[in-house]
C-alpha cells in the first residue's frame, strides 16, 4: 500500500494559507507541520505560549523563507479575536483554512462549577470557533476554503465529571453541521473528534490510562499524525462538508 506521505509529497496546499489556532504546541504544533510540509503558508495562534509559537515559527520558516507567523490573542476576548482573524486574513493575501485546534480542557464536578469554568470552557470550545469563522468568512468565501473543527468523541459520549466540557463540545459538534449548511455553497466546514491522541497534560495514573486503552478496539493510543492527516485530508477533498470524521481507533463502538 502506497504511504500516505507519499501522497503528500504532492504538496497540495501550494499558495494555500491557514490559520490553526492553539498551534504553539501538542497537536497544534503537528497539524500546524503537515499542513506546512503540503505547502501552505502558517498563521501561528497561541494565548500564552509566545516562546513555543515563535520557535515553530522559526523552525517553519527556514525550510521555507517567510511561510509562518506567530499571532498571540485571547479568543474569549472578542476584540482580540477580530483582530487576529483581521490580521490573519491579511498577511498572507487571504485565507484559505481556519483550524479551530485552541481547546481547554479540565473537570468541572457537578455542584462545584464555577461560573468561571462555564465561561473559559465555552469560549474555547465553542464561542471561539463561531465568532473566528464569522470573522474570517469574507477570507474564506473568495478563496472557497474550508472550516475544520477539532471537537472530541466526548460531544457524543460524556465523560463523567466533564459536564460542561462535553457540552461545549457537542455544540461544537452541531455548529459544523449548521454552519456547512450556512455557508455552502462557498465555504466547506467539517469536523475530526480524536479518541485516546494525547493524554492530559494534567495527567492520568497509568491504570486509568490503561483503563481506557482496553475499551478500544484496536488496543492502543493513536498519534497526533493521525489527526493531522486527517486535517490535511479535509482540506484537500473539496467534496466533504458537514462531516466529523472521528479518529479513535473504535472507542465509540463500545
Amino acid at each position: 500500500m502506497i504511504a500516505f506521505f507519499d501522497f503528500c509529497r504532492l504538496m497540495l496546499l501550494s499558495d494555500k494559507s491557514a490559520l490553526v489556532t492553539g498551534a504553539a504546541d501538542r497537536l497544534g504544533a503537528r497539524i500546524a507541520r503537515t499542513l506546512h510540509q503540503n505547502g501552505a503558508n502558517l498563521i501561528i495562534h497561541y494565548r500564552r505560549s509566545a516562546e513555543a509559537a515563535e520557535s515553530l515559527v522559526s523552525e517553519l520558516n527556514r525550510e521555507r523563507a517567510d511561510s509562518a507567523v506567530a499571532m498571540a490573542a485571547d479568543l474569549a476576548v472578542q476584540t482580540e479575536l477580530e483582530a487576529l482573524a483581521a490580521e490573519a486574513c491579511g498577511c498572507f493575501g487571504g485565507l484559505d483554512l481556519l483550524i479551530n485546534n485552541a481547546s481547554s480542557f479540565y473537570p468541572t464536578r457537578f455542584g462545584e462549577i464555577e461560573s468561571a469554568q462555564w465561561d473559559d470552557l465555552i469560549a474555547s470550545n465553542y464561542r471561539a470557533p463561531l465568532f473566528l469563522a464569522q470573522a474570517c468568512y469574507p477570507a474564506l468565501r473568495t478563496s472557497a476554503g474550508c472550516i475544520i473543527n477539532l471537537i472530541d468523541i466526548y460531544a457524543s459520549k460524556p465523560l463523567a465529571q466533564h459536564s460542561v466540557y462535553c457540552s461545549a463540545k457537542a455544540a461544537n459538534q452541531m455548529l459544523v453541521k449548521s454552519l456547512a449548511l450556512d455557508l455552502a455553497p462557498e465555504v466547506r466546514v467539517n469536523g475530526i473528534a480524536p479518541g485516546a491522541i494525547l493524554w492530559p497534560e494534567s495527567g492520568e495514573t497509568e491504570a486509568q490510562q490503561q483503563s481506557i486503552l482496553e475499551r478500544i478496539p484496536l488496543q492502543r493510543s493513536g498519534d497526533p499524525q493521525h489527526i493531522a492527516d486527517t486535517v490535511l485530508f479535509l482540506a484537500c477533498n473539496d467534496y466533504i462538508t458537514g462531516e466529523v470524521i472521528r479518529v479513535d481507533g473504535g472507542r465509540m463502538l463500545n
